[in-house]
């Protein structure tokens, strides 16, 4: 007595289509997902865990648009006496300030005259890359 059940006519063996089939355009273009303006952007692996507070660890990789204007809030990459930072930059009526996260002590931006730092602000970050 043979127990196998035919398969019907229209029966697929390998399982059901997918129902994302129909939505499918090719391939994924991160470019177009995660930026803005190719021209000026960019993306630079992070050394150290000064931003941990904010999602942004060691190894991680960041998106950095040098066409954004920075505002209070913006994670930015800057260069603050030929030093490299990652930090939250941090504006108020009392001066400017960039901020490591967990909050340690805010690192003030002098506003000038002699023997004060040099900042300059590369970019704003814009998204964050881990590795998982």
């Amino acid at each position: 007595m043979d127990l196998a059940v035919p398969l019907a006519p229209d029966t697929d063996p390998r399982g059901f289509p997918s129902p994302a089939r129909d939505y499918f355009n090719g391939g994924i273009d991160l470019n177009r997902h995660l930026i803005r303006d190719r021209t000026c952007t960019f993306i630079m692996r992070v050394a150290g865990d000064s931003m941990a507070g904010a999602g942004i660890s060691d190894g991680d990789e960041v998106i950095v648009d040098r066409s954004l204007a920075p505002k209070d809030g913006s994670v930015v990459v800057a260069v603050m006496d030929g030093e490299l930072l990652i930090r939250r930059l941090v504006m108020r009526d009392a001066g400017t300030s960039l901020l490591a996260e967990p909050a340690n002590q805010p690192l003030p931006v002098p506003g000038g005259g002699p023997g004060a730092a040099e900042l300059t602000v590369w970019g704003v970050v814009t998204r964050c890359l881990h590795h998982v």
